[in-house]
């Protein structure tokens, strides 16, 4: 007992456990109800020590009570009920906070419900995380920028295997998953870089594939903004045909997004096509066997040599 009660507080004032130092409403809320249910259950836990501890000293072996026997009984009806009800009790105490939290979070923080919400599509990809910006034409790869007092409605799919993308200190997770589309609310309060992660087990690379959130004021979010529009590169279809081949990539950003030629919640059966053009057979439970990794640079590197050995055929054959 006592090492959950010293768990708890020193837990809670340590800043470097992400979820216990939110900074944003959503993880505000879920931090409050995860400390109201250790407090609640550590009270619990307390009220029946000291109860086991009152039992046990009162009706202890003493020299005056050695030759006590104590009657037999059927039962008690009163006992019976009484920690029938208690348990009930509890869960419900526990049930209330845990739905209205789970209901509130469905939609926007309500202190910023009357701004329009930044949409961003996350889309999960063994062992990459791609974000598109559907309103501002942008799309990132392992990295996302956002404005901070403004909710980010994340519209979340996987061209695979089953993910989540969880960014801790910003709200709790939620399942990335092939052939659907989820709904996530986040929002920053405070600027800063946030480390995003997949929160659901995936293979080989599950512990690369993580992202880096930086939460900007909306003023230097929309310089952002429009620099990427200005100086990026287009996104083409070959280029996101890597992308969803399994294996790592570094940071990338272009000034338009797959959500040309792609819907979103058709992510996974583009993928597989993509694999199957490239010949890359992948384990259906995600696995992630090392022959099926692929290191995208070297696909670049061979694609660019047989399209310079096509050119130069067709050269040779331009020249008779």
């Amino acid at each position: 007992m006592l090492s959950m009660v010293l768990s708890v507080f020193l837990l809670g004032g340590c800043s470097s456990m992400a979820v216990l130092d939110p900074k944003g409403p959503v993880a505000a809320q879920q931090k409050d109800l995860i400390m109201l249910s250790i407090y609640f259950m550590l009270f619990i836990v307390i009220v029946v020590f000291v109860l086991f501890t009152f039992i046990v000293f009162k009706y202890r072996e003493r020299p005056d009570n050695m030759a006590y026997e104590p009657p037999e009984m059927e039962g008690s009806k009163i006992l019976e009920i009484v920690w029938t009800v208690i348990p009930v009790i509890i869960v419900i105490a526990l049930s209330i906070p845990t739905v209205q939290v789970i209901y509130s979070l469905e939609g926007p923080p309500k202190e910023t419900a009357h701004k329009e919400p930044l949409v961003v599509h996350a889309t999960s990809v063994d062992w990459k995380w791609v974000f598109s910006y559907p309103e501002e034409n942008i799309e990132t790869v392992n990295y996302l920028n956002i404005p901070t007092e403004r909710p980010i409605l994340f519209r979340l799919t996987s061209a695979d295997a089953m993910a989540a993308l969880w960014i801790p200190q910003l709200g709790g997770q939620k399942y990335n998953m092939s052939g659907m589309e989820t709904q996530l609310y986040l929002q920053a309060d405070e600027p800063g870089v946030y480390q995003g992660r997949n929160a659901n087990f995936t293979g080989q690379g599950f512990s690369g594939q993580r992202f880096e959130v930086t939460a900007k004021p909306e003023d230097e979010f929309e310089a952002w903004v429009e620099e990427t529009q200005a100086t990026a590169p287009e996104l083409t279809e070959d280029q996101y045909e890597l992308f969803m081949l399994p294996g790592e990539t570094g940071l990338h950003t272009f000034s338009s997004t797959h959500l040309d030629f792609v819907d979103h919640a058709h992510d996974a059966e583009y993928a597989m096509n993509a694999r199957d053009k490239h010949g890359v057979h992948v384990d259906p439970h995600g696995k992630g066997k090392d022959e099926d990794r692929t290191d995208m640079d070297d696909i670049k590197t061979r694609e660019e040599h047989d399209r310079h050995e096509n050119s130069e055929e067709g050269d040779h054959e331009h020249s008779h």
